[in-house]
């Protein structure tokens, strides 16, 4: 019976789409074994791709404007409403108002840049109608805690002198007080649902400024002054409305976007795959696989906690079957995803080369790696007859110990 390989991965930032990476690793494998059944999954977390993906799956519709991009600029932009049956539900990801993506290379500073065009694209999907939104979080070019979003709907963050604080993280040092007296009225009516990183923090030596700041550009300083800011943010959002975000699982989302929905808006934090995989059919395709492939842009110590490899490895091994991840890049404490599901990993990169090159090449560095991963597994087939296998077994034959999850 010819192999039949699941592959389902993330989208590579800033260069290849989920379903991108999806074609080109099909391509690599097919080159390696022609007769392979090839299934596609290709996943979202919450971040770029998560509206398109959910409207598709439901046969919604997409609506485009214009909103202010993360460094004050007019970007154009986009939300989308599920079809079907049910309350009228528009789908946002915050970066496609305020990813990383929109914010040039020559200018990340996440004291500046702002979510003031998330709370633009909510704006809209209120004047659309919207009775619930759903508001992926992830790939953000942020740091301000949803400062920018909440004050786009009307909730005014004040200095000391009873000044609006100007836009960008950098400012929450000087927050004083929470006035809500101009808050968007219909956010009393509207279910907001969050999907985010359940291990994203908001504060201290796991907090987001001191994890993800440096990959937005912080220098050490600045990063200081965000987690010193995101402190007093913590504050005075308890003592205005009695929720503690502190601590609160998921509040350190998207720069800190899920305090924002949280503790401003009445919302809901939820783990990013609690609600992805309802629009999903990876556990279904799952069922049909000997093989599964996943990939991300890096595979590091932080994979187990909450990417797309490691939540495919955990799906996959409920069914017993092996899980092969490629990315871009190893970093540091990548080993410990072999604990997590991941079988083999491999960078797509065969030589040094600069970061550039390596965007520009991607999709042709993928199907390479793709087809040197398949050709490897094409002589593990071969060498099966001789293997004695021990423990639960796959369609595949692979015996494979399932993964019980710890992160």
């Amino acid at each position: 019976m010819p192999l039949t390989v699941l592959i389902a991965p993330s989208g590579f930032k800033e260069c290849l789409s989920a379903d991108e990476v999806a074609d080109c690793i099909g391509r690599g494998v097919l080159r390696a074994i022609p007769d392979a059944t090839i299934l596609k999954a290709p996943m979202v977390d919450g971040g770029e791709g998560f509206t398109k993906a959910l409207v598709a799956a439901t046969g919604g519709t997409l609506h485009h404007l214009a909103v202010t991009g993360p460094i004050g600029d007019a970007v154009p932009s986009f939300f989308g409403f599920t079809g079907g049956a049910g309350p009228r539900t528009a789908v946002i990801e915050m970066a496609a108002a305020a990813g990383l993506r929109l914010v040039p290379r020559d200018r990340r500073d996440p004291t500046r840049t702002t979510s003031r065009g998330v709370g633009e694209l909510i704006r809209a999907a209120l004047d659309a109608g919207a009775e619930r939104i759903l508001l992926g979080c992830g790939d953000s070019g942020i740091n301000d805690g949803g400062a920018g979003m909440v004050q786009a709907l009307g909730i005014r963050l004040l200095d000391m002198g009873g000044r609006d604080l100007a836009p960008g993280g950098g400012a929450l040092e000087h927050l004083a007080r929470i006035d809500f007296s101009g808050r968007d009225p219909r956010l009393a009516d509207v279910k907001l649902d969050a999907a985010v990183n359940w291990h994203n923090m908001l504060l201290g030596a796991s907090g987001v400024a001191r994890v993800f700041g440096p990959q937005k550009g912080a220098t050490p300083e600045q990063v200081e002054r965000l987690d010193a800011g995101m402190h007093r943010y913590a504050v005075a959002i308890e003592a205005a409305t009695g929720i503690a975000v502190a601590e609160a699982p998921g509040a350190g989302a998207s720069g800190g976007m899920g305090a924002a929905v949280l503790g401003l808006l009445g919302g809901r934090l939820h783990p990013r795959y609690d609600i992805v995989m309802r629009y999903m059919d990876l556990d279904r395709l799952i069922d049909r696989a000997d093989l599964i492939i996943t990939a991300e842009g890096s595979i590091d110590g932080q994979t187990p906690f909450g990417k797309i490899p490691a939540e495919v490895a955990f799906r996959a091994k409920r069914a017993g079957l092996p899980v092969i991840a490629l990315a871009g890049t190893i970093g540091k404490g990548a080993a410990s995803n072999f604990e997590h599901g991941i079988d083999a990993f491999a960078s797509i990169l065969k030589r040094p080369c600069s970061l550039e090159e390596a965007i520009a090449k991607a999709g042709k560095l993928l199907v390479c790696a793709a087809e040197d991963a398949a050709r490897m597994v094409k002589i593990g087939i071969g060498l099966a007859p001789f293997c004695e296998a021990t423990g639960k077994s796959g369609r595949s034959g692979l015996r494979l110990r399932p993964v019980s999850r710890t992160a």
